[in-house]
């Protein structure tokens, strides 16, 4: 007698057990001043389409962001409507369709506290989670109402679950409507504990915090980051520290097991011709991760990878590592490609970076 269908056992597919390693992979602000959302309209419209394409602003690093296991970007500006209004300094508003870029370039999370988190509002807010849902990208550090303030950003990266938080250190001195001021994170050292504490308690393994900090366009971090990075990182609910906001470099520091990014710079940016040339600069750097024991990670290996905003013809994300050997690109402009990677690496080595284990790609 043939089995009938109820009686048929069936196979189930084995659940693969979760990694020993993870690689994570963090980049600079997601900055966009008008001359960089022309050229993603220039580029949408090169290629047949309305709207804007930042795709090929970013088309650099996306080997390297989409290889990760878990590649966090950090909007830094608040995405508007598809027709605008688009504006700049010192109320930003940008185009939505960047998180289509970051989500095609592989990110999967963007940290969203930054000092322009509040320049058009609850409604800007909104509009900017509204997007990173509708692309596929998780968020944390601003929110649309208390349940989503409350409740921790937690991935499942292969099978571990991972927490990011986002801070920032102020917001202009722009109001949000009274009552509500759950919709942005300020920096506030024992909220951060508390939270990071929260997320450990939800099931996280490992904690990863944004840091919206520092002095603007200052290459070397100030007192209150140095301070806070290590009042932070001594917390056992708190892996690793990326910082953003500075739009340069700084220096990445080891603290103990743990690491540091204070300052990764601009991943995206249009600043005027006058504005001094490391404000190009960025680093996407990559963290291993292994499992040390049951629910305990450790940041194992570090590396850098530098990159340079290039305005001219056409801006465009620079991967100087490879661009410094490419046999298309000009001896002279390899040259000086291999300058600014060279003193990319002089800013991220500044607190012994280097010596502590950290990898140059080049």
């Amino acid at each position: 007698m043939t089995p009938g269908p109820s009686t048929v056992p069936r196979a189930t597919a084995p659940v693969p057990a979760p990694k020993n390693q993870l690689t994570v992979v963090a980049a600079g602000d997601l900055l966009v001043h008008p001359p960089l959302t022309e050229q993603a309209a220039a580029d949408a419209q090169a290629a047949g389409r309305t709207g804007h394409d930042f795709t090929q602003v970013l088309g650099a690093i996306r080997p390297r962001v989409s290889a990760a296991d878990l590649a966090i970007c950090h909007m830094e500006t608040p995405l508007a409507d598809p027709q605008g209004p688009f504006t700049g300094w010192p109320a930003f508003s940008v185009p939505p369709e960047l998180a289509d870029a970051a989500a095609w370039a592989g990110f999967d999370t963007c940290s969203t506290a930054s000092n322009h988190s509040r320049d058009t509002g609850l409604e800007g807010i909104t509009r900017t989670l509204d997007n990173l849902d509708r692309v596929g990208l998780r968020h944390a550090g601003t929110a649309r109402n208390t349940d989503e303030a409350a409740r921790p950003t937690i991935m499942d990266v292969a099978g571990v679950k991972v927490a990011q938080l986002s801070y920032a250190l102020s917001f202009n001195d722009i109001p949000l409507p009274s009552g509500k001021p759950w919709a942005a994170n300020l920096i506030d050292r024992d909220a951060i504990l508390t939270a990071a504490h929260q997320a450990r308690a939800t099931g996280a393994e490992i904690v990863i915090l944004s840091m919206h900090w520092g002095t603007e366009y200052q290459n070397a971090p100030n007192d209150d980051q140095l301070d806070l990075a290590r009042e932070l990182l001594a917390s056992p609910d708190i892996d690793l520290i990326i910082g953003h906001h500075v739009h340069v470099v700084q220096p990445f520091e080891k603290i103990g097991r743990k690491w540091v990014a204070y300052g990764m710079g601009n991943l995206t940016a249009r600043f005027d011709d006058s504005s001094p040339e490391n404000t190009q600069d960025a680093v996407v750097p990559e963290f291993t991760f292994t499992r040390t024991a049951p629910g305990s990670w450790e940041v194992t290996g570090v590396s850098v990878l530098p990159t340079w905003m290039e305005y001219r013809p056409a801006a465009r994300v620079v991967n100087l590592v490879s661009a410094a050997k490419d046999p298309a690109v000009s001896a002279g402009q390899r040259a000086h490609y291999a300058e600014i990677e060279k003193r990319i690496n002089g800013y991220v080595g500044m607190r012994g970076a280097f010596e502590a284990g950290l990898l140059p790609l080049s």
